[in-house]
């Protein structure tokens, strides 16, 4: 009997409601800071340009609860830089809640806030919004507003931004055992003598030494160096290799995201930065997205040569990088050199088009942010761009102290028109329906019909925390030869409980997955029925 119902799968033990109500996207939450001393902003600024690891020590009253001996840093670059040199008190801080008890951790195990300013965003709902988006598709932090007091001076209105620390790769990837790669240049700091030439933190393999990747790259293990380097060798030099060192689904998802989106304060953009690498317990990295305050372009070099247009950005190619075969990106030119991968990413494109863009949820979402922040906007006594900014920014231009910056309508309703009429598109897509499963004693048999379809393959993995391996499916209805195709395409493979997996139907230029957010979302393998089911996150 064929069971085509999704059966919805919690997300994880450790998503539970409180762990919700800190991010809850309706809630503006109230953070007062204390510091005995009374020049604490000077103290802070001190240490981030001098000490920048370094904490200065107090309390904090989050949502009416008290927390003592809490550690405070400012944290950014040019969101804390550029504000400093203009003299603004709304500056990005980051608490960390655990710093003298390791047992004080807010609901929900959280340890640590990372609370932005809104640099070069008067619209102030693009960090939000963009984590919203990308939490559809790949691991991403949660993100909401707070209003922030130091010493009973109201600062004004910020975004908040989970952590991606212990907790939150415990939450994706099952534990926090592996290694994690900040991928963000240390700007002040020269590379070291004598290694080949590189770009920031893009990947390029330019030798065996450690010594020539620390300048870009932060380890919180030392011992991970080494594998770091190994794949960065293998995407470079090896990149048939690649699926045993990196989640290709996961990076094509990121790669998407930073293209529709033009965030070019990515690895996509003049910069190469802002994101991390996870390497689980299996030795596979898993990139995460990360600081998406000028998204929707706010940040607009691709490269040295100069600022892109409004028009620009609007037809900004779905294969820039790739089609002038910039090896400065080997991320996004070693992978869409692959026939199949680059299918996946522009289905992956077509996803984020339907279920954002096409549809108008985007700027109904953004209105409503708007809408509930609007108050706090009007009456912030620090806000970096004047409360006109504020709604103008929507939907056409705004002035964000001297740089004009992009409106997210202005941007996206032309950049949405150009990518769906993009040659790439026209041909469609495979179909996929009636995707089942059955289990029989050791043996399990998936099947789906796929149209207009020139290969099918089931990505497959034996527990949560695994990873992805495609196998090839069969047009016969079994793994031998051939027979009539009918259209019903098929696989059979070794029973495990509690497997899961999803499909990829490739066309001619455009694949098609199912379930389309794969792999965020994913079939399940029921132990005791043949039903599908499915994760959503």
């Amino acid at each position: 009997m064929r069971i085509y119902t999704f059966l919805l799968i919690m997300t994880s033990a450790l998503a539970s409601a409180t762990a919700q109500e800190l991010y809850h996207i309706n809630t503006i939450a109230e953070i007062k800071i204390h510091f005995q001393e009374a020049n604490w902003d000077t103290i802070l600024d001190s240490l981030k340009r001098n000490q920048p690891d370094e904490r200065l020590t107090g309390d904090a009253t989050i949502n009416g609860k008290k927390y003592t001996g809490v550690g405070v840093r400012y944290k950014g670059n040019s969101s804390f830089n550029s504000t400093s040199r203009e003299g603004e008190a709304k500056l990005p801080f980051n608490i960390k809640i655990d710093y003298t008890n390791k047992e004080q951790l807010l609901p929900g195990g959280y340890g640590t806030l990372k609370l932005a300013n809104a640099f070069r965003d008067p619209s102030m709902v693009r960090e939000v919004l963009s984590y919203e988006i990308a939490r559809k598709y790949m691991p991403a932090s949660r993100a909401n507003f707070t209003k922030v007091y130091v010493n009973e001076r109201y600062l004004g209105l910020y975004q908040s931004i989970e952590s991606v620390d212990n907790r939150f790769l415990t939450e994706h990837f099952g534990n926090s055992d592996g290694v994690l790669v900040k991928c963000d240049p240390e700007w002040s700091v020269e590379q070291a003598p004598d290694c080949p030439d590189s770009d920031q933190s893009s990947l390029m393999y330019i030798g065996k030494d450690s010594l020539c990747y620390m300048r870009f790259y932060e380890l919180k293990d030392q011992y991970g160096w080494q594998n770091l380097i190994r794949l960065m060798r293998t995407l470079n030099q090896q990149p048939e290799r690649i699926e045993a060192l990196l989640n290709v689904n996961q990076t094509l998802w990121m790669l998407a995201f930073n293209n529709v989106l033009v965030n070019l304060d990515s690895y996509t953009g003049m910069l190469s930065h802002n994101y991390y690498l996870y390497e689980d317990t299996a030795g596979v990295y898993h990139p995460i997205i990360w600081d998406l305050n000028m998204s929707f372009g706010g940040f607009r070099r691709l490269s040295a040569g100069g600022q892109l247009s409004l028009e620009d950005m609007q037809t900004l190619s779905p294969f820039v990088h790739y089609k002038d075969n910039n090896l400065r990106r080997p991320l996004i030119t070693k992978l869409l050199a692959n026939d199949l991968y680059r299918k996946i990413y522009l289905a992956h494109i077509r996803t984020l088009l339907d279920e954002n863009f096409t549809n108008g949820d985007y700027l109904k979402r953004a209105k409503a942010l708007q809408a509930l922040i609007d108050k706090e906007v009007q009456q912030d006594p620090h806000k970096l761009y004047s409360y006109e900014a504020f709604h103008q920014n929507l939907s056409a231009t705004a002035d964000a102290n001297g740089q004009p910056i992009v409106g997210i309508a202005e941007l996206m309703e032309k950049r949405a028109e150009y990518l769906l009429s993009h040659p790439v598109f026209q041909k469609g897509a495979p179909v996929v329906s009636a995707v089942q499963h059955k289990v029989d004693g050791t043996q399990l048999l998936v099947t789906a019909d796929v149209t207009d379809t020139q290969q099918c393959w089931l990505f497959y993995r034996n527990n949560v925390g695994g990873h992805f391996a495609p196998v090839k499916m069969y047009d016969n209805g079994s793994n031998g030869d051939a027979v009539a195709a009918d259209g019903r395409w098929s696989v059979q493979l070794p029973y495990q409980k509690d497997a899961h997996y999803y499909i990829v139907a490739e066309g001619e230029r455009v694949a098609r997955l199912s379930p389309n957010r794969a792999a965020q979302e994913f079939y399940r393998v029921n132990n005791s029925t043949a039903a599908a089911g499915r994760k959503a996150k």
